[in-house]
């Protein structure tokens, strides 16, 4: 072997080395040598980094801080008193969606911004909780205050009176006059005396013929119970003679404490077979449902004109009501007063003198025309005064 003891020393120890590397223990021989690893960041490119995390973070934190103060600035304006400065109503129609409703509270200067007023209603959770109707919303009313009430339902109501005693054309105008319900009456009148003499309360809009519908189902529920408590000796064979006979109480008089008493005349000469001779039916008989123009009196050759409601004429009752009656009128043919009773007559002062005998009524009725004489005669008095 040629070369120096170092060198052969040197490569001594390299074998030894490579000996060393070749017989590692079996858990390092199967253990993945390192990889190489990665370059070191640079300086200026770590500074980038950070930079553009602090530009998120301000502006996360930006955005919170704006949306804080949107929100406290939104809040206020939702509770602080709104622009309105006197009460206004408002009208809100089946169908109509929240932006709908915020303009339209916007243009009526009821609310200051219809935006604030939405994300308001989102953020209560009412954007889907607002009721159609009429709302009558209060000056200085916050948009809290508005959502609450367009929540509630609580509509502006209306009233429509149907007074006793109207025939079912007269009600038909009355409810074809109410402006604020809407559609069409029915194309035929119901059957006299069968709308309810009552006051209906209503929200704007109401379907007119509901309140048709309202008014006979109404009736025919008053009809039917006071049927059921009725007298059993009444001289009536079934609920359309009831209503009838009802209604020609209904005309007679307009006083609650005469009623009965009217009641027990009509029933009493039925029941002797004499001739009801009312007046409203002779009226009622001449213009229908239409009733007698005020300037209009009844003269004497009306009695003798024959039509089949003209109970001077006819036997018995008149073939249907002559007006709607009213629950008192009801009650009084159902249960009169009891009494001989056979005639009545005006007394001038809005109430009625009765009397058992023809007699009797006669010199009533000669009081009567002194009454009416006197007081004619006092007001051609008072008109030439006036004329003077």
């Amino acid at each position: 072997m040629t070369g120096t003891s170092g060198e052969q020393e040197n490569f001594g120890r390299q074998t030894g080395e490579q000996r060393g590397r070749a017989f590692k223990p079996a858990n390092q021989t199967l253990r993945p040598e390192a990889g190489t690893p990665p370059p070191r960041r640079s300086r200026r490119a770590r500074n980038q980094f950070i930079v553009f995390l602090n530009f998120v973070f301000s502006s996360i934190v930006f955005l919170i801080v704006l949306a804080g103060i949107a929100f406290y600035f939104g809040n206020r304006e939702f509770h602080q008193p709104g622009p309105a400065r006197s009460a206004e109503t408002v009208l809100i129609k089946p169908n109509t969606g929240v932006r709908e409703i915020a303009s339209l509270l916007e243009r009526q200067g009821l609310i200051s911004d219809a935006r604030v007023f939405v994300i308001g209603l989102r953020a209560y959770g009412a954007d889907g909780q607002l009721k159609a109707g009429e709302y009558e919303v209060k000056a200085g009313a916050s948009m809290h205050e508005i959502m609450e009430l367009l929540k509630s339902g609580r509509s502006v109501l209306y009233s429509l009176t149907i007074p006793e005693g109207q025939t079912v054309e007269q009600v038909f105008e009355r409810i074809r006059d109410t402006a604020e319900l809407s559609g069409e009456l029915p194309a035929e009148l119901p059957a006299e005396g069968s709308l309810a003499a009552d006051t209906l309360r209503f929200t704007r809009g109401m379907d007119r013929t509901q309140v048709v519908a309202k008014l006979t189902e109404d009736q025919q529920k008053l009809v039917d119970g006071i049927w059921e408590r009725r007298d059993a000796d009444l001289p009536i064979k079934d609920k359309d003679e009831f209503v009838t006979l009802a209604s020609i109480v209904e005309k007679e008089t307009g006083r609650a404490d005469e009623r009965p008493r009217v009641a027990a005349v009509f029933i009493n000469r039925l029941q002797r077979g004499m001739r009801l001779q009312s007046d409203p039916t002779i009226i009622y008989g001449l213009f229908g449902g239409k009733g007698k123009p005020s300037d209009r009196p009844i003269y004497r050759s009306d009695l003798d004109k024959k039509t089949p409601y003209n109970t001077y004429q006819i036997d018995g009752l008149p073939p249907t009501p002559i007006a709607n009656p009213g629950r008192a009128a009801l009650e009084a043919v159902a249960n009169p007063s009891q009494t001989d009773e056979l005639y009545f007559v005006a007394d001038g002062t809005g109430g009625h003198v009765f009397a058992k005998t023809l007699k009797e009524h006669n010199e009533n009725v000669a009081r009567w025309r002194e009454v009416e004489k006197k007081r004619r005669a006092e007001e051609a008095a008072g008109e030439e005064t006036g004329a003077n």
